[in-house]
């Protein structure tokens, strides 16, 4: 049940994550998501086979088999987005990617300020795992989701601001940039979960259990 709750959880969260995009761009100008249907959350029109259902069920196997095995993690489909079509050409990029791990952000502040000051729902056992894991899933998001990483929000954001004369950066970031990102995840995740805790703790007010 606790792994069920896990992978709703985490599912909705990319939801948001995604909507929150394509609802930027809308305001931005560009009705791209719109007009696609992915401007809701309804999980469906936003599943990834592999990253919503394949790789979090597998992960979730592995920690029922081995606990504490590693993190369950996914992805949904990107919304579809055209930049053209942008009222903020200079920032628009930046704004939408900010989007995503901005909302994750709102939520975690959401659901952890709630757990540190209303104490009723920390006298609730169950209620109060649920809102732990809301508030690390999303933390999780929003930081991974913020490493100036192809093809993370993060690398959109660095982009905007990265000088003319600094292209070749670019240029190799998005042409390594899976494998990059593959490396951090197996060698520097630790490092990750280090911050993930140290902001859960203090939104929360106390460590992860």
């Amino acid at each position: 049940m606790e792994y069920l709750f896990l992978i709703i959880i985490l599912i909705f969260s990319i939801v948001i994550h995604e909507v929150s995009h394509g609802a930027m761009a809308n305001y931005l100008g560009d009705p791209t998501a719109k007009y696609a249907g992915r401007l809701t959350l309804n999980p469906i029109p936003h599943i990834d086979p592999i990253g919503s259902i394949i790789l979090p069920g597998i992960l979730i196997m592995m920690n029922m088999i081995l606990p504490g095995g590693g993190i369950i993690f996914g992805w949904a489909k990107p919304v579809p987005i055209n930049p053209y079509n942008f009222r903020d050409q200079k920032y628009g990029s930046a704004k939408v990617a900010l989007a995503g791990p901005g909302a994750n952000l709102a939520i975690a502040l959401f659901f952890g300020l709630a757990l540190r000051f209303f104490p009723v729902v920390s006298a609730i056992s169950g209620l109060y795992v649920v809102f732990s894991y809301i508030v690390y899933i999303n933390i999780l998001l929003a930081v991974f989701n913020l490493l100036p990483v192809p093809p993370l929000d993060g690398s959109h954001i660095l982009f905007t601001f990265l000088p003319y004369r600094m292209e070749n950066i670019k240029i190799f970031l998005s042409q390594f940039g899976i494998f990059i990102l593959l490396f951090i995840i197996f060698f520097f995740f630790q490092w990750i979960v280090l911050i993930i805790n140290w902001i859960f703790a203090q939104i929360v007010g106390a460590p992860l259990f």
